[in-house]
């Protein structure tokens, strides 16, 4: 593959004025973040801000350029020390000094280097870290501007791929940024991406572009639990917060660690509900995007996650009501417990939208047809941010129409006063998707793995989420 199509040079050259978010961040060692009292601490502060790729580009430049010049200076001054050294004559006295400041700064832990970091405070020994930036959330999702690389990508695997019927993700209808289409990441030595796992615990897929490397951590996906706990003992949010968790914290709670070094050119496949976090270590771009397989142990998970967040009110999103319509209606699939398990997300989507429809029905409130087309963006509850799949209650909010689900719209008012109840799928139309839902049959299989190689449709506009 031609990775040098997404180099900050190529990046550059194609489209200087795309956006590009920003991250402003601390930075600190790889195995620690520090609290501005030098205490050792979970929390991963930053500041966002926006700017364009040319501009980001010429920061990293710049950053490159500045460490290169301090390296080149500080050999030619070691050089010249050393020159200097070997010339004069030998004093007992100055051997004296030298050992002397040798000894102060082994005992007091710091390294030659630090004798020349400005950022080191005088008083109590305190360092203070310096401000670096991270280029984050580049939208690649543009078929026209980003033709090039978005057909280099064509090149991987098909379970690879951004977009093949084999991806649950394809057969959402709409573009949920960064998941179901491929981000940039733009960064410098220092750069964090928190500890996080993915949107539904799904699987993702991570190029190192270089030319630079990455450090990554990651835990296994049935140890999630005890990073929670942990996360609540030093007070940052699992699902919003950002935060780096430390390594010797993660060994007393007997949770067992992967890190490795990813190279330029070296993909990072992530397993589903695996925690992870990573580091630039170099100065580098990174390409990633998401990838759901059709595979009942990875909608499991998923399907956790999606009842999880409910509980934590923490947006999920992909649809996962949905996505399984959408799954019933486009894929027949031979694996019957993944067949199961869509079917029953269904016939609960099912049963909700008939106990609405009866109460309803006894408050005397007429229900709208309003429909949908197949490339609409889900709805999402305005108050508790919950998928709001099929009756909509809609009411004005600052001159805008606003989507609640039925519990938060009963919270506002329980007669229902000042909303329009609107229906976006006939029931008949869902049950007959429901019952017409079967289990691939043998003799059609082959056909089956012909259409998943073959399928390459083309990505829909993204739609923004409400």
């Amino acid at each position: 593959m031609n990775l040098g199509l997404f180099s900050t040079k190529t990046l550059v050259e194609t489209a200087p004025d795309h956006p590009c978010e920003v991250r402003t961040q601390r930075l600190f060692n790889v195995e620690e973040t520090l609290d501005a009292q030098g205490q050792k601490t979970w929390k991963q502060e930053s500041t966002r801000t926006t700017t364009t790729i040319a501009k980001y580009a010429h920061y990293q430049a710049s950053s490159f350029q500045e460490s290169l010049a301090a390296e080149t200076g500080k050999s030619k001054e070691q050089f010249q020390k050393s020159l200097a050294k070997s010339s004069a004559a030998p004093q007992p006295t100055q051997v004296k000094t030298v050992s002397t400041t040798s000894a102060t700064q082994v005992k007091g832990g710091v390294s030659r280097d630090s004798d020349s970091d400005s950022s080191s405070s005088s008083s109590g020994g305190k360092k203070k870290s310096k401000m670096i930036k991270f280029g984050t959330n580049v939208d690649l999702s543009d078929r026209h501007k980003w033709k090039d690389q978005l057909v280099e990508l064509h090149k991987l695997p098909k379970w690879l791929n951004v977009t093949w019927a084999g991806n649950g993700l394809s057969h959402l209808g709409h573009t949920v940024l960064g998941m179901n289409s491929v981000q940039l990441y733009m960064k410098i030595p220092g750069c964090r991406t928190p500890a996080h796992q993915e949107n539904l615990n799904l699987c993702s897929v991570n190029f190192n572009i270089g030319p630079g490397d990455c450090e990554w951590f990651a835990i296994p996906d049935q140890y999630w639990g005890e990073l929670y706990r942990l996360c609540q003992k030093n007070n940052v949010d699992y699902l919003s917060g950002a935060y780096w968790p430390l390594p010797e914290d993660l060994f007393k709670a007997k949770i067992p660690l992967y890190r490795f070094t990813q190279k330029p050119g070296d993909m990072v496949f992530i397993s589903p509900g695996a925690p992870h976090w990573v580091q630039a270590t170099g100065w580098c771009n990174n390409i990633a995007w998401n990838t759901a397989p059709l595979d009942v142990d990875v909608f499991k998970l998923a399907i956790e996650r999606y009842e999880f967040n409910k509980l934590q009110s923490y947006k999920s999103i992909v649809p996962m009501v949905h996505l399984c319509w959408n799954l019933a209606k486009n894929v027949k699939l031979k694996d019957e417990a993944l067949h199961s398990l869509i079917k029953y997300v269904c016939m609960k989507s099912l049963q909700h939208t008939g106990r609405i429809e009866n109460l309803m029905s006894s408050k005397g409130k007429h229900i709208v047809w309003h429909g949908r087309q197949d490339e609409d963006a889900p709805h999402y509850c305005f108050s508790c941010e919950l998928e709001v799949f099929n009756i909509l209650f809609v009411r004005e909010v600052e001159k805008q129409h606003v989507v609640y689900c039925i519990d938060c719209a009963l919270k506002i008012s329980p007669i229902l006063d000042g909303f329009v109840i609107l229906r976006e799928h006939l029931t008949d139309s869902l049950s007959q998707t429901y019952d017409s839902y079967e289990l691939q049959s043998e003799s059609a299989v082959s056909e089956v793995v012909h259409s998943l190689l073959t399928f390459n449709p083309q990505p829909s506009t993204p739609q923004a989420v409400h």
